[in-house]
């Protein structure tokens, strides 16, 4: 399963990038394949480490989005840094560039690209660190803080890119924080992991953002093409066959997040969503039921001592003799007069 996720991933992510370029560079197999590979590969590595189980809906749900994520961050990271091509077609360098002068391969370049993967690398261990930190802040505020991480990140690194060439607009840059943030918030019914959270926030805001730029303005050529001619019109009418396949995964999307919304929480879910450190969370938890919630049980091996015969040495022989009288020792009264 976690497969077949990484290769409707790559898919979506490959349609809506090919049906925005297609009309300027051209279809070819292994440019459209490359995000599926990618995906595909990413996946199961993301099971396999944040132990996910992709058997279930909320598990797809968050593998799905974690996955886009991943891809994307590869990708991206490969075409800015390593991928070395002619630069004189696009309005803005796909390769790392400096108010449009792209920085050579070199010393400078790597060290650039080092820094890059630190400060993700750090970002991630400090939202890791964050998993036991007790917050007095109501735990939806501290996941839309934290949700709103990587959409920073995000926005931070695309500003610096385009705006010099672009201009800079304010709704732009908030859009990713805000619905990186609010997808986080619905990936926390899901896992109660805030580096997952984090990540398939991220990834189901690309999704979003993505086929909102491409599909409801499919005029609009993207920045890197802005103000270029369009150079293969045939691909105008042959983009179309794919909305389909594009339309149908958002579809699968939706309905595997409705059956997400119907399993039931976990009880080690629920208790890890407290805001507290996880010890002494779940100490604080068992001895001092919250508002609103009754007390889990105690188990019975605990607190039952059997008698010979197999009865509650606690009980009499006849049980309604002692819920009397367990009720009047609940009163304050006497048991011997209440059974009078």
């Amino acid at each position: 399963m976690a497969l077949v996720v990484g290769i409707l991933a790559g898919l979506h992510t490959a349609t809506w990038g090919m049906y925005k370029d297609a009309i300027h560079e051209a279809f070819t197999v292994p440019r459209y394949l490359r995000s599926v590979i990618v995906s595909a590969l990413s996946a199961p590595i993301i099971v396999m480490v944040a132990g996910l189980d992709p058997f279930t809906a909320s598990g797809l749900v968050t593998l799905f989005g974690v996955t886009y994520c991943m891809e994307r961050a590869l990708t991206e990271f490969w075409k800015t840094f390593v991928r070395f091509i002619d630069q004189s077609n696009f309005t803005i360098p796909m390769q790392f560039h400096v108010f449009g002068r792209v920085i050579p391969q070199g010393p400078v370049r790597w060290t650039i690209a080092a820094g890059h993967l630190a400060v993700a690398a750090l970002l991630l261990v400090w939202i890791h660190s964050l998993q036991n930190h007790a917050f007095s802040w109501p735990r939806p505020v501290v996941i839309l803080l934290i949700g709103s991480i990587g959409g920073w990140y995000s926005a931070c690194g695309g500003g610096f890119k385009d705006a010099p060439i672009e201009g800079f607009s304010a709704l732009k840059f908030v859009r990713s924080p805000i619905l990186s943030a609010l997808y986080a918030l619905l990936l926390s019914n899901f896992t109660d992991d805030y580096v997952l959270m984090a990540l398939g926030g991220l990834g189901y805001t690309v999704a979003t953002i993505e086929t909102y730029k491409t599909f409801f303005f499919p005029s609009r050529p993207r920045g890197k093409f802005a103000g270029k001619p369009i150079l293969y019109p045939r691909f105008l009418a042959i983009r179309q066959r794919f909305v389909p396949l594009y339309a149908g995964i958002w579809v699968l999307v939706m309905a595997t997040l409705w059956l997400a919304l119907r399993e039931p929480r976990t009880e080690s879910s629920s208790e890890s969503g407290r805001n507290v450190p996880a010890a002494s969370g779940r100490a604080t938890a068992s001895a001092t039921p919250s508002a609103g919630s009754r007390p889990a049980p105690r188990p019975a091996a605990r607190w039952r001592a059997a008698d010979p015969r197999g009865r509650d040495a606690r009980t009499s022989a006849d049980p309604r003799r002692s819920l009397r009288s367990g009720a009047a020792v609940q009163d304050g009264s006497d048991p011997a007069r209440s059974a009078h």
